[in-house]
């Protein structure tokens, strides 16, 4: 029995960690039939992570089937990917202006992002929010 082995098996967890069961595409949200359990060759759990860590993360390149999910495989998913068209949220004080844009970079929730507005061909600054619409505090 491998070291590795034996310290899954004192502590409880399997020695095969889960792995891909199928390639998965850059930008695909992993979900729980992408794993199973599977067997991996030496070192190649090194910084793995678990199934459930990963389901409802956002592929940020290709992995191929077998491959062990390790935290720099995954990100938060984008909400906004650029060149789609986004919901502008302008807000100033209780008054709030809602029109459309069109994102000029991919971002996840929270992140600062660039919009252009197509009636004025304005470029503003905002944030993601939830859904993946854009907010522009404007100061008072």
């Amino acid at each position: 029995m491998s070291i590795l082995a034996l310290f899954a098996a004192l502590a409880g967890a399997s020695s095969h960690p889960p792995v891909l069961v199928h390639d998965i595409e850059r930008g695909a949200i992993l979900a729980a039939a992408d794993f199973a359990d599977g067997p991996v060759n030496g070192d190649a759990y090194t910084g793995g992570i678990e199934a459930e860590t990963a389901i409802g993360l956002e592929a940020v390149r290709r992995l191929s089937i077998g491959h062990v999910v390790r935290g720099n495989d995954v990100a938060t998913p984008r909400l906004v990917k650029r060149g789609e068209p986004v919901t502008v949220r302008a807000r100033s004080g209780g008054l709030t202006i809602t029109t459309s844009g069109r994102a000029l970079a991919d971002s996840r929730k929270g992140d600062d992002i660039r919009v252009v507005l197509p009636a004025t061909s304005r470029t503003i600054d905002g944030f993601v929010e939830d859904g993946g619409s854009v907010l522009v505090d404007i100061a008072n």
